[in-house]
């Protein structure tokens, strides 16, 4: 293995390579898997397993998931809970981030539980073994059916408005359904506007002005069991104050709900922070943010003279953003001198529309020559019939030939969550790697599979 500060970028002019790591890091904080390394024949390793080999085997693009990494990062959350905080604690992966049988079986094999915020996510979850007990319902519009199925499955729901609120009374009735309330708690973040979802002026939550009423009406339903509260500045957020700040106020609403004798005795944090996805991001580590969460609640609590309630988070991104990263066969170059050289790529805004929804930028490796010197700048360009699908603007890379794997890292959040058959291509499948094994999770779909909704009306009415 080539060993460089897993932070310090490109080093005298080469490629980023992984860096020999202890397995305290915190995976949030690098730009590669833990378990990344460079093999003898200079190839990109994952897992124990070669990543050009992976795409001969699986083809490309390929998403490529690091089981180690994602464990890693389950663990050092729950034991930074378990030890900056002395009351209950659980920790709830945002699997919006990536829901998937397989993501969901692992994650709550390491002891945590799951947010979901729609039927299919919360089929998917329960279809993967995990307890309805540990399992959170959000979404600001649920649907009847959805809610039918959250009451029918036992999970706890996180009421987001009066329209889900006042269905909710009308449709339970063989027993209370555990629910929380997600507020709006006033506190802004530097982040991306669109995700950016603790201000006011937001869809998502009770506004603060209403919650005596909220309480007060909720205070006359035997049928809903209000265990707790539910608040979420943002995500990819590398400020910790916003977090410490939502504590104090948290405990504030909770005592205001104490006024009309509703016993909460959770109080939900969410998540929201950030990873690296290039080498000048520097976000705190899972233990700093987790310690600052932990004992901003403690603080907030003896302040205003509360007992700890049952402390919940939520983090996504922060899981698995780092765990994964997308492996593509290189095409066709454009050359237009003295401006830009576009290096295209079998995939695109497709299968990562993150580029283009956000200006997220990312960064990318020559996974079969990890050694070789840096010597272009060019936009990687993916295959849609859209200017602006360009997966990288500027792009540092070696020079770079047809046939040859290009990765682009970081790439396990908002990726295939969020992937489309846009031009009608089919999305892409994904590797589990752990120990030198690969273990397909996620099929490739065909054309076949890009039919196989669609119908043909009776009659074709052809204009005269």
């Amino acid at each position: 293995m080539v060993s460089t500060p897993a932070r310090e970028g490109v080093n005298s002019g080469r490629q980023f390579l992984p860096s020999s790591r202890s397995p305290q890091v915190s995976p949030n904080q690098s730009l590669m898997p833990l378990t990344a390394a460079v093999n003898e024949p200079d190839h990109l390793e994952i897992g124990g397993c070669d990543v050009p080999e992976l795409v001969q085997r699986f083809g490309s693009p390929l998403y490529i998931l690091d089981e180690e990494t994602l464990r890693q990062a389950c663990q050092q959350y729950r034991q930074a809970f378990q030890r900056y905080y002395p009351g209950e604690s659980l920790v709830i992966y945002a699997s919006k981030a990536w829901n998937c049988l397989a993501v969901c079986a692992i994650v709550a094999d390491e002891g945590l539980g799951i947010d979901v915020v729609s039927g299919g996510e919360l089929y998917t979850a329960l279809q993967a073994g995990v307890s309805p007990e540990i399992t959170y319902f959000h979404g600001n519009n649920k649907s009847v059916d959805e809610l039918r199925l959250a009451i029918d499955s036992h999970c706890t729901i996180v009421v987001d408005n009066w329209l889900e609120l006042k269905t909710l009374t009308e449709l339970a009735s063989d027993h209370p359904v555990r629910i929380m309330l997600r507020l709006t708690p006033g506190i802004e973040c530097h982040t991306h506007e669109y995700i950016r979802t603790g201000h006011l002026d937001s869809k998502f939550g009770f506004d603060p002005e209403q919650l005596d009423q909220v309480f007060a009406f909720i205070s006359q339903q035997p049928m809903l069991d209000c265990v707790g509260l539910h608040a979420h500045i943002g995500s990819q957020i590398f400020e910790l104050q916003p977090h410490a700040d939502l504590s104090g106020v948290m405990v504030h609403w909770l005592k205001q709900a104490a006024q009309h004798g509703l016993n909460i005795r959770e109080l939900d944090l969410g998540g929201g922070l950030g990873i690296c996805y290039t080498e000048a991001d520097d976000p705190p580590s899972i233990d700093e943010w987790s310690r600052v969460i932990a004992e901003g609640m403690v603080k907030a609590c003896e302040e205003q003279g509360v007992p700890l309630p049952k402390l919940i988070v939520e983090p996504g991104r922060s899981l698995i953003g780092s765990a994964c990263v997308t492996a593509y066969t290189i095409g066709s170059q454009k050359i237009i001198p003295q401006l830009r050289t576009y290096v295209t790529v079998d995939g695109g805004m497709s299968d990562n529309p993150r580029p283009i929804t956000y200006q997220s930028v990312y960064r990318a490796v020559l996974a079969n020559r990890m050694s070789a010197e840096l010597t272009e700048s060019v936009a990687i360009a993916g295959k849609h019939c859209e200017s602006g699908d360009i997966v990288i603007k500027q792009a540092n890379l070696p020079t770079t030939q047809p046939g040859e794997v290009l990765v682009v890292l970081a790439t396990g959040a908002y990726n295939y969550s969020m992937a489309s058959n846009y031009n009608r291509l089919p999305r892409p499948a994904a590797v589990l790697v752990h120990s030198g094994e690969a273990s397909l999770i996620l099929q490739r779909e065909n054309y076949q599979d890009l039919i196989r909704q669609d119908r043909l009306p009776d009659r074709l009415h052809r204009s005269v």
